[in-house]
């Protein structure tokens, strides 16, 4: 009997404090009276008072002082207009009346890009995709204002384009760097809008200079870094860690829309040079020749008769009366340098001849069924792109 009593005393025990247990770790407030300690009386923490200077190694002075002139553009077209632009002859059916409507009122369809101030006159840097069709540009700063903004002209061939407003007040534009001081392995800052969801910085390095034959534009040259660039940024600021301008954002390389550290952007040199041609004149003006270049292959100087080491391009192609033309190229000639600058492919003879003015006379150094033949031809001028 007093064994059976025992176990029962002690079982009772044992559950209590299993039961004491449990309320003390998940319920410690239904213990009334009990001296469970659950707050700290008092914390000693350490805190910093220095809030003047940035952290070491920080860009923020460089952010501060260029994101200012960096604005966002919002572009619109009548939802009407850009149905018919893809499709003239489609009819509106149905589900086209419904999505897209069909009055003359419809809601116009919105894009957005990036754009900088580079004067105090309201002068402002973009992409020509950015505002490419667009039948009313808005621009808002970083202030939060909004205005109209008119087309000064663009260039397709580049992407880029030239804006203007008209306000007072205008934030300090940014300041124009030197792209001699742009190195392979410099940090850089790109500023922008990605996504609309507001000015963003990201940081990265210079990974290239001069990166051509990428295929977004006619005419290529450009600064390639790993800063992440998306979209929205197009038209951004390029900035170096003092807060110049050394480019304007205008492309990624990816395989799904966002950034994959392969950004592209049209150097300040270029962005210059294109900039000052269209407020002068509304547009760019290059040289042309008429003719159709096909790099040389082994395969093609040796059918041709040529040593291996043989710079130049075939002209494929000469348009009837063009420029080329009318100087006495013919189809077959291996052209070999333009004032006597050698011609290594396509693109560099491309570049060579839109630097000359159109009127302008050039020398040529062509072979011509294993000769060699000098020709002088006036530059025509480049037809504007379709």
């Amino acid at each position: 009997m007093l064994n059976r009593l025992w176990l029962l005393f002690a079982q009772a025990v044992t559950i209590l404090i299993a039961v004491w247990f449990v309320l003390i770790t998940l319920k410690p407030e239904w213990l009334a009276g009990t001296n469970v300690t659950t707050i700290v009386d008092s914390v000693t923490l350490k805190e910093s008072d220095d809030v003047s200077s940035p952290n070491p190694g920080s860009y923020h002075e460089a952010v501060k002082k260029s994101m200012p002139a960096v604005v966002n553009i919002f572009t619109s077209k009548n939802a009407k207009q850009a149905i018919a632009r893809k499709d003239k002859n489609k009819k509106s059916d149905t589900f086209n009346q419904f999505f897209f409507g069909d009055s003359p009122d419809a809601e116009p369809i919105s894009s957005l890009g990036s754009g900088v101030i580079v004067s105090p006159e309201g002068l402002i840097l973009t992409n020509h995709h950015v505002i490419n069709d667009a039948d009313q540009i808005e621009i808002a700063l970083s202030d939060g204002r909004k205005f109209k903004a008119k087309t000064i002209g663009s260039d397709p061939e580049t992407d880029i384009a030239v804006l203007k407003i008209d306000a007072s007040n205008l934030p300090t534009p940014i300041t124009l760097g030197k792209i001699d001081s742009v190195h392979i392995g410099d940090v850089v800052l790109a500023i922008g809008n990605p996504f609309g969801v507001g000015e963003t910085v990201t940081s990265g390095i210079v990974s290239a200079m001069g990166r051509d034959r990428v295929g977004i534009n006619t005419f290529e040259n450009f600064i390639q870094t790993d800063a992440a660039i998306n979209p929205g940024n197009s038209g951004g600021a390029l900035i170096d860690t003092r807060g110049n301008l050394i480019g304007i954002n205008t492309a990624i390389f990816s395989n799904n829309g966002g950034s994959m550290g392969i950004g592209f952007a049209i150097p300040i040199n270029l962005v210059k040079q294109i900039m000052e041609a269209i407020i002068k004149n509304g547009s760019v003006t290059r040289g042309w020749i008429g003719v159709e270049p096909q790099n040389l292959t082994p395969e093609l100087l040796e059918s041709l008769g040529l040593s291996k080491d043989t710079h130049g391009v075939v002209l494929s192609g000469v348009l009837d009366q063009g420029p080329a033309d009318r100087g006495g190229i013919k189809p077959g000639d291996v052209l070999l340098s333009v004032n006597n600058q050698n011609i290594d492919d396509v693109r560099s003879l491309l570049n060579l001849i839109a630097q000359e003015k159109p009127g302008d006379e050039v020398d040529l150094k062509i072979i011509r069924k294993s000769k060699p033949l000098d020709l002088k031809l006036r530059v025509g001028k480049r037809p504007s792109p379709k």
